[in-house]
């Protein structure tokens, strides 16, 4: 007999051994962030709820005592109704599942450190011939929150990791952004600084965003300028580094701003509240590579012209496929040379420094990415 507490407790069991690596490449700050969110959902939470720091405290201390045990452990397989599946087999683990509205999700994710999934399915739909997940309710997860991520030609929406990624990125945007946020805010009726009517709408914001995140996967799926192979290979040999930080925002800026992707999702549907929250958003390198964006927003604000919009999206999108191209050029030339060095200094010097960004850190200095 099938039994779904079964699989959520295997599925959690890999989750736990994911953490235990993971962890150590998160900055202090983004690993506190990410175990906030992961505790507030294992206690059943709102985003904003907020318990006792003592609580807390001694919640992380456990959490780490139980990583401790896990880092040299293997990830166990699946097993279903008598039958052993390898934890990374996500087709035929779901063919065992979807007749029971599950949906089990394992892949990689930052430095190519694997992350795992379990949760109900609420809907199914497709787009552009892709198929489109709304997953609801979370049974297993891990630290990684983010609101959607796609496999293969399929998208799946987090709604309820979708409300703590929304939350969290509104309460801690940095101050660039704050304008942005204020103007998408307001064209969703709230005043920005507003916390509890935020908290009563907050299913409903995160909800009319879910559309941007769908677009953004799917501007991800039909991208073809940075070769995937590459663009994995890349991450995978200098994890943990700008390197990987640069590589992961130039395919990001390429999916947002493709004919697919969603800053012409945006554009096309007039979303003006999106727009103002994906400018707000957009911190860190990401402003750095797109500056056009925040520029072509403050003209926006005055004129409500759309065609300003368009012309930096695709002033980001030719640049994005350009560093694409470099960094795909670089990393060849470098495999051909068998020497990985001389690609990490020509990418550094070429690409990184006009950034203000370097390969090397200084010892305990730590590089985040998302």
């Amino acid at each position: 007999m099938f039994k779904a507490e079964n699989i959520v407790s295997q599925v959690l069991e890999n989750c736990a051994i994911s953490d235990s690596r993971q962890a150590g490449l998160f900055s202090v700050c983004g690993l506190v962030l990410r175990m906030r969110d992961l505790y507030k959902w294992e206690k059943g939470f709102a985003p904003w709820a907020e318990e006792e720091s003592s609580e807390l405290l001694k919640w992380i201390g456990y959490k780490e005592e139980l990583w401790e045990t896990l880092e040299e452990k293997d990830f166990r397989e699946i097993s279903i109704l008598g039958r052993d599946y390898d934890p990374f087999n996500v087709d035929e683990i779901n063919a065992a599942l979807e007749p029971h509205g599950l949906f089990y999700g394992a892949g990689f994710a930052r430095s190519l450190q694997p992350s795992f999934l379990l949760a109900r399915v609420e809907e199914k739909r497709r787009i552009d011939g892709c198929r489109v997940y709304i997953l609801g309710r979370e049974l297993a997860r891990d630290l990684l929150t983010v609101p959607a991520f796609s496999q293969d030609n399929c998208i799946f929406i987090r709604k309820e990791a979708a409300e703590f990624f929304l939350w969290d990125q509104i309460l801690f945007v940095n101050r660039p952004g704050q304008t942005a946020l204020k103007f998408a805010l307001e064209d969703y009726g709230l005043k920005a600084q507003d916390r509890y009517a935020l908290r009563e709408h907050l299913a409903r914001i995160s909800a009319a965003e879910m559309e941007t995140y769908l677009y953004h996967e799917l501007g991800e799926i039909k991208e073809s300028v940075f070769d995937r192979d590459i663009w994995r290979n890349i991450v995978g040999t200098f994890p943990h580094t700008p390197i990987e930080l640069l590589t992961r925002s130039v395919k990001d800026l390429l999916a947002d701003t493709n004919e697919y992707g969603r800053l012409s999702y945006i554009t096309r549907e007039r979303k003006t509240a999106s727009l103002g929250l994906c400018v707000a958003f957009s911190d860190g390198l990401k402003r750095e590579l797109f500056p056009e964006l925040t520029e072509a927003f403050g003209e926006f604000i005055q004129t409500r012209n759309w065609q300003i919009i368009e012309e930096a999206t695709s002033i980001g999108y030719r640049r994005a496929e350009q560093y694409a191209q470099e960094l795909c050029s670089l990393y060849v030339s470098g495999k051909e040379k068998g020497d990985m060095h001389w690609a990490e200094e020509e990418i550094e010097n070429r690409l990184l420094r006009p950034l203000g960004l370097g390969v090397k850190r200084t010892e305990g200095e730590e590089i985040e990415t998302k």
